[in-house]
């Protein structure tokens, strides 16, 4: 770990772990959580160098954890190479995101090679969002569901392929996504889960039963709910059935209001909650760029000012911001602050198995802290103890 400069939060609402601290205070040191502090138990001294930030009433929550992004301003993780990642890891904090997975497509045996050795080589950097790990995306997926994953290198899922992949990437794959009824009976996603691997059922053409019998092999989340999957029909509830009827299953969710309308958004909360579901991006590398032409997975895509799309007309990712999703949902009457921490990093980090270090504001954990105001709006991003941005304003507090 970096030797950080102590970092001193006074003047904030706190959404801890456990409570609710009313104009507290935050020290953070050597990239951690050291001490949480009330209203009427201000520290004594303070370390020597300390940075104080007078947060001037605003709310401290979990800083976001992005577990299914491609790439942003300009880079991809496919690019496969140092600089891209940290195009991505710098850009990210701007809109809260403090650490994410990385996420391949589904492509050549070489080209997702090369992506995840680039991942294992990667150290990520003081003042950046972390990556923490690798979404595999593909190529164990359904045709019938490809979306826009490139069709000519689906094949059927392979243990000994996954774990040549896991070596290479120096065991960082938090996550998969795959197509359960390829494996039907099971020994893949045993082997997975069992690894401790997040076994995410995505790009798939399976019924309700199939991913019911899935949960019980290991399968534990859906992919991007509603999009590349079956919906909901009365004689087979399909997956998105499946997500509001089975307990054991989270699902990622794009809040954009164009891969699930605001209509769907709602009716998936009220069935699901914020304890099941998960908020992506799934963001391609035109994210932070003016609409045109852009590339993903080796295809085509145009960008326009809120959408990417494939020549055919079928949505290549998202251009989506982590806090514009956050906001999308917190516009709904029954969502709270609360239920934005549990989809945005409470629950990522649990379904990795990071919670012990990540997803929430606890002493011991990684200082990955966001300050914003009531509505959301990012105006300090700090990653493992390091203000990685701070909003520009002429008015107010903070200060380019």
């Amino acid at each position: 770990m970096v030797q950080t400069i102590p970092i001193f939060i006074k003047n904030i609402s706190i959404y801890a772990e456990n409570e609710m601290v009313k104009s507290g205070s935050i020290l953070l040191m050597d990239g951690k959580i050291e001490a949480i502090y009330y209203s009427d138990n201000q520290p004594k001294s303070l370390p020597d160098h300390v940075q104080i930030i007078d947060g001037n009433k605003l709310n401290a929550i979990p800083g976001f954890i992005d577990g299914h992004i491609h790439g942003a301003n300009g880079a991809d993780v496919m690019d496969a190479t140092e600089e891209a990642l940290d195009t991505m890891a710098s850009v990210l904090p701007k809109e809260g995101t403090t650490s994410f997975l990385a996420t391949t497509i589904t492509q050549s045996p070489e080209n997702i090679d090369q992506a995840l050795r680039n991942v294992a080589q990667y150290s990520s950097k003081a003042g950046q969002a972390e990556i923490i790990g690798v979404h595999l995306e593909g190529p164990f997926i359904e045709k019938k569901k490809a979306g826009a994953q490139p069709m000519e290198y689906i094949v059927e899922p392979n243990e000994d392929v996954f774990e040549r992949w896991q070596a290479i990437s120096g065991n960082c794959i938090k996550t998969i996504t795959m197509a359960p009824e390829l494996d039907p009976e099971g020994v893949f996603i045993k082997r997975l889960a069992d690894a401790g691997i997040n076994v995410s059922a995505g790009h798939t053409n399976a019924g309700f039963d199939t991913i019911k019998k899935a949960v019980e092999y290991g399968v534990s989340q859906l992919t991007h709910l509603c999009n590349a999957m079956n919906g909901i029909h009365h004689r087979d509830i399909g997956a998105v059935g499946a997500a509001f009827k089975l307990e054991d299953l989270r699902a990622e969710l794009i809040a954009d209001g164009i891969h699930v309308t605001d209509e769907m958004l709602q009716m998936i909360y009220q069935n699901m909650g914020s304890e099941r579901l998960i908020l992506i991006t799934d963001a391609m590398r035109a994210k932070c760029l003016p609409p045109g032409g852009y590339e993903l997975g080796g295809q085509p895509v145009n960008v326009t000012s809120d959408r990417a799309l494939l020549a055919n007309g079928t949505l290549a990712g998202s251009i989506l911001k982590m806090y514009e999703g956050a906001q999308q949902m917190l516009h709904f009457s029954d969502v709270t602050i609360d239920n934005i921490i549990e989809m945005t990093a409470k629950n990522p980090a649990k379904q990795i198995h990071m919670y012990e270090s990540k997803g929430s504001i606890a002493i011991g954990k990684d200082a990955d802290i966001l300050l914003v105001d009531d509505n959301l709006s990012i105006k300090y991003t700090i990653c493992r103890g390091v203000v990685a941005y701070k909003e520009d304003t002429k008015d107010g507090i903070i200060k380019s």
